[in-house]
């Protein structure tokens, strides 16, 4: 893929010590934003975009989070209109809470909770945990195609990448923009509502896919 010449949004990456921030930074460099990784709610009030990776458990994310005093701050960029990512865990805590090891409450911003990726295919035979790997997006949400999402550029047959054990379960079946099937179970992929979007699998490690996922983020 070519890169081309697009507007440079400022975008924050929140840095809270839990991600991979640097594939994330280089996947929205490629596109020409200029990118802050940081924890400063000053400097994440100021930017035009605001993406929150995370790998790892919910419980220590959000107790990482409010060690920073970060919860309030992105509601607050989310209230605002502001176009915000959350990737893989970072789509997880978008959610009111999450069933990982014990209840643990989320950011809020898209009602639903956190559970458990199914361990069993749709025939009841045990299939392996974490879910790691290529998978394809199938629209969700009552959606046929994902006209005005950050999927819009993304073909039914590509492909992106996973890895997690714990998937969204929005209360909201409108706010679920994709999953892919896993052992024929649907798993949430991608979720969202107004300037808000969650997607379970790696952008920035998904190759073409997932750069033009980016680029439409940035666009946004």
């Amino acid at each position: 893929m070519r890169c081309v010449t697009m507007r440079s949004p400022e975008v924050t990456v929140i840095d809270y010590g839990v991600g991979n921030l640097l594939s994330v930074r280089r996947g929205l460099e490629y596109w020409g934003a200029r990118v802050t990784q940081t924890s400063n709610p000053d400097a994440i009030l100021a930017s035009s975009h605001v993406v929150l990776p995370g790998v790892g458990a919910f419980g220590n994310a959000m107790k990482a989070l409010h060690k920073q005093g970060l919860p309030e701050v992105i509601r607050d960029v989310a209230s605002r209109g502001k176009p915000f990512l959350g990737i893989c865990l970072g789509m997880q805590l978008l959610m009111d809470e999450s069933e990982e090891f014990e209840l643990t409450r989320g950011l809020g911003l898209i009602s639903g909770r956190v559970i458990p990726v199914p361990s069993r295919t749709a025939a009841g035979v045990s299939q392996k945990i974490p879910h790691i790997g290529w998978n394809t997006l199938v629209p969700a949400g009552g959606r046929r195609d994902w006209t005005g999402t950050l999927l819009a550029e993304v073909r039914l047959s590509e492909r992106v990448y996973f890895v997690h054990s714990f998937m969204a379960d929005p209360a909201n079946a409108g706010h679920r923009i994709a999953d892919c099937l896993y052992g024929e179970q649907a798993v949430s992929a991608v979720i969202g509502r107004d300037n808000i979007t969650g997607c379970q699998f790696h952008p920035e490690k998904s190759r073409e896919v997932g750069l033009r996922v980016l680029r439409r983020f940035l666009e946004s």
